[in-house]
């Protein structure tokens, strides 16, 4: 068996409005849809700008609460200039959490945190080139 290709990557979020806010209100990303499931989970399904792939986030309170562990997983977002991208965070008051740093490829990267501590990293390539 070979896989076609990516479709989405769920993330077990204990406040859906809230985590749709900040990838909404902070990253840009779109809501595509929402909906229930027959157990009763609240779905919805995140575009990111020119990606295929999609983020669902669920939440399924009677589960218990998310509790994530530091460095399991994060997200990474290429920008286009990470220095307008901090201007924008601070002035939405959020912090970074890490960075900036600068590889010796020349990219440079920040981390932040979505809610309930899943770690977002936003990366500006080097210049000319594509972030992979």
């Amino acid at each position: 068996m070979i896989v076609k290709k990516l479709l989405h990557t769920r993330m077990r979020v204990s406040d859906v409005e809230a985590t749709i806010a900040f990838y909404r209100d902070v990253l840009g990303l779109a809501v595509l849809e929402r909906n229930v499931s027959p157990r009763g989970s609240q779905l919805a399904f995140l575009s990111v700008p020119n990606s295929d792939e999609l983020i669902e986030l669920c939440s399924f309170p009677t589960s218990g609460p998310v509790h994530v562990q530091e460095d399991l997983v994060h997200l990474a977002f290429e920008v286009d200039d990470l220095d307008q991208t901090i201007e924008q965070l601070q002035a939405k008051n959020i912090p970074i959490t890490d960075g900036p740093t600068q590889t010796s490829s020349g990219s440079r990267f920040i981390f932040i945190d979505a809610p309930d501590g899943y770690e977002v990293e936003l990366i500006e390539g080097p210049p000319g080139a594509a972030v992979a």
